[in-house]
């Protein structure tokens, strides 16, 4: 869909961030929001501007984020920011992260937990060329272990070359695309 067709806006429904304006939403056979906690437990998000603490580092900004979700896999921060191209343990300041780093920081969050759903609201918004084919192989290896992986984008080749089911967004209809 083209900017402000809904892409965004349904996607921040799924998640409870904005109120659901016509119809139902159901995952994993439950109804939302009213299993809010359960459904979100198990979606991983990359949406709109990255959240994270500017005078903190990756490492240390995904530390706090995997305590609160208490994330069991010791080496899961380890592990996301290496599969993203981002140092562990790096001294960098979130704040002195380029647009394209930042990026990669929120595809890291997003996949650290190996989440059943995964949904990406524009993952190659000001990421270069390599940057570009990494994040499709994190989407390919995330479809490959099972994940479900929703990718907005108006980006034609990211729509074609990953998806197997197309849907077009105007005015906030869906409608599947052959």
């Amino acid at each position: 869909g083209r900017n402000g067709a809904g892409k965004t806006s349904i996607m921040k429904m799924m998640l409870g961030l904005t109120p659901i304006t016509d119809g139902n939403i159901t995952m994993f056979g439950m109804q939302f929001p009213a299993n809010k906690a359960e459904i979100l437990r198990r979606v991983g998000v990359m949406i709109e501007t990255p959240g994270f603490y500017p005078n903190l580092t990756a490492t240390e900004n995904l530390q706090i984020l995997s305590s609160l979700r208490d994330v069991t896999d010791k080496n899961a921060i380890q592990k996301s920011l290496e599969l993203v191209g981002l140092p562990y343990k790096d001294k960098k300041m979130f704040s002195e992260y380029s647009l394209g780093m930042k990026q990669r920081l929120m595809l890291a969050q997003a996949i650290m937990e190996q989440p059943d759903v995964l949904l990406l609201d524009e993952p190659t918004n000001a990421i270069d060329k390599k940057g570009v084919e990494l994040v499709h192989q994190i989407m390919s290896e995330e479809a490959s272990r099972g994940a479900i992986v929703l990718l907005a984008s108006h980006v034609d080749y990211d729509i074609r070359s990953l998806c197997s089911k197309v849907f077009l967004i105007e005015k906030g209809k869906m409608q599947l695309e052959v």
